[in-house]
């Protein structure tokens, strides 16, 4: 850390901004979890985005494209349409030091290249994307969602080949120009709407065929959505009817005359947070969009991006625990209360090491999950991938707003005045367990697992009682999600018992099989072994405070107690 203390904050009592820290070299727990999760090879370009990330230009950047959030203009000087999404350049900056890591890219380029895809391809753009959320969390929509839409253009063959030469590029252009004439585009997305929300089936939006029926087809699009992800976007995938039922679109932005393509925003959403990134309601008055896969299969092909999309949300959080508990982890070292550190006073030890149990669990899980998506032709890991998907968004994204608050709580007033920037973390982290699914939609996704293949739960269920036949506490919380599984069958109401086991159970087996013990008893003692918690530090006694504070803190951070 490039701070040290001076005169002048003994004086005050006051730790120095946490800035200029190198985000990944810092993170002793993202190290470790990279490498063994089969990213180790990219640590050299993870440790110079992590200094970048980390820098003070780049919270500066963060800062400024939040407190200037996006403006619509509807209408140009002499009062023709042009629904055009206004930004800040920070915000631009920003998506520019995204896309030059290969956020939005780096496991598809193998696609244009011939050449095979890293090893480890996708552990290693989602260490990536935990040290973006970190720097700045709005934008990483955008970055997300282009990312995440080459899955489903691979049931469009010819529109894949026509868009995925300026999507598969290190490279951020914000032109308001029509795609064919920029070097790289980015994609948004569109599903819900007013009267269905969740219920994508219940959409009213109309699609009409313009010169025949068919994959990659055009057709004129009527309708509305109620959430118009980064409506600056290029091009979005939308949901709407067609003949054969519910299908899926890609709906450019501008036609190629550079004229609006049908797209009326109507607002953008006044948001609790994520204010750095545009989401709007919009308007579809015939816009042309091509049929992407089958008519009636548009659930089935967009889902390919939304379960990306997950991956995302749950890595994002993870990394946004991890901002928290360092910011209070470096507050706690310099701060001196009745007469010793705060990081010294045992109940303040014990709460960051609570808080520490937690932030190494979701990371595990993040990234076990994302070792998931590189075993591609792997049946387990088809079946891990399927079954753990809903479950690691579901409990990494609800476990983080209770632990960023805390957080805050370890920093005291300091932390709750925008000066320092922490309000801004405290409201970005609710919006991941909303996105892309709530609870609710993850634990009927789990239920649809749970009904429809048997096999994947039995292979996750088996990988899980290996793991823990080592461990009496494990060994007894998969007994309880068998019994689980069970009442699942007979009553759909248990299933978020069912689901925040199923994480809590494989979190204490990843920790049990790599990290230091002092964090897997802590964790499988609190969150598994009965001890009754309800707050951070409570029922902590069996773990060794000190030792798991010293492995979560920033390592460049003043000496934590042993």
């Amino acid at each position: 850390m490039a701070h040290r203390t001076s005169p002048d904050d003994e004086a005050l009592n006051q730790s120095p901004p946490f800035t200029d820290v190198n985000l990944f070299s810092s993170d002793t727990v993202l190290g470790e979890t990279v490498a063994r999760e089969g990213g180790g090879w990219a640590r050299a370009s993870l440790e110079t985005f992590g200094a970048l990330t980390g820098s003070a230009k780049a919270l500066e950047l963060g800062r400024l494209a939040n407190d200037h959030p996006p403006r619509l203009e509807s209408f140009d000087r002499r009062r023709r349409r042009i629904d055009r999404v206004e930004f800040h350049p920070a915000y631009h900056d920003i998506m520019a030091i995204s896309a030059a890591q290969g956020l939005h890219c780096s496991t598809w380029e193998h696609l244009l290249t011939g050449k095979d895809t890293s090893p480890g391809a996708h552990v290693a753009r989602c260490a990536g994307s935990y040290l973006a959320a970190q720097m700045e969390p709005g934008h990483c929509c955008p970055i997300t969602m282009t990312h995440a839409v080459v899955a489903s253009l691979r049931h469009a063959p010819e529109l894949a080949r026509h868009w995925l030469p300026k999507i598969l590029v290190r490279d951020y252009d914000p032109t308001p120009s029509p795609a064919e004439a920029k070097r790289a585009v980015t994609f948004g997305m569109g599903m819900t709407e007013r009267q269905g929300g969740t219920d994508v089936r219940a959409n009213t939006t109309r699609a009409e065929p313009v010169a025949g029926a068919g994959a990659g087809k055009p057709y004129a699009i009527t309708g509305h959505k109620w959430f118009l992800s980064a409506p600056m976007s290029d091009a979005f995938l939308v949901l709407a009817q067609a003949k054969g039922g519910l299908s899926c679109f890609l709906l450019p932005r501008l036609r190629e005359d550079g004229s609006l393509n049908g797209l009326r925003l109507v607002r953008l959403k006044d948001k609790l947070g994520n204010r750095s990134n545009a989401s709007s309601e919009v308007e579809f008055d015939g816009a042309l969009g091509c049929l992407v896969g089958e008519e009636g299969r548009g659930i089935a092909t967009i889902i390919d991006m939304v379960t990306l999309t997950r991956l995302d949300c749950a890595v994002s959080s993870a990394g946004l625990m991890r901002q928290a508990l360092a910011r209070a982890i470096h507050h706690a070292g310099y701060r001196t209360v009745f007469q010793k550190r705060l990081i010294d006073q045992p109940l303040m030890a014990r709460v960051l090491a609570d808080m520490a149990l937690e932030v190494e669990a979701a990371t595990a899980l993040a990234f076990r999950l994302a070792r998931a998506f590189d075993g591609a032709d792997d049946p387990a890991e088809a079946a891990y991938r399927r079954l753990m998907t809903p479950v690691t968004k579901f409990w990494v994204c609800k476990t983080a707003p209770a632990l960023v608050g805390e957080a805050m709580e370890c920093m005291g007033g300091n932390g709750y005045v925008e000066e320092g920037g922490f309000p801004l973390l405290y409201r970005e982290v609710p919006v991941n367990a909303i996105w892309e699914g709530s609870g609710n939609v993850m634990c009927l996704d789990v239920m649809r697992v749970v009904e429809k293949q048997p096999e994947a739960v039995d292979r996750v269920m088996t990988e899980l009682e290996d793991a823990a036949a080592g461990d009496s506490r494990l060994s007894a919380a998969v007994i309880r999600i068998k019994a689980l599984l069970a009442e699942c069958r007979r009553d759909q109401g248990a299933a978020r018992g069912l689901v925040e086991q199923l994480a809590l159970a494989q979190a204490g087996a990843l920790l049990l099989r790599h990290a230091l013990h002092a964090v897997s008893d802590g964790f499988i003692a609190t969150r598994l072994g009965g001890a009754g918690r309800h707050t951070y530090g409570a029922g902590l006694e069996c773990a060794h405070a000190g030792a798991v504070v010293a492995r979560a803190a920033p390592q460049a951070c003043l000496t934590t107690p042993g």
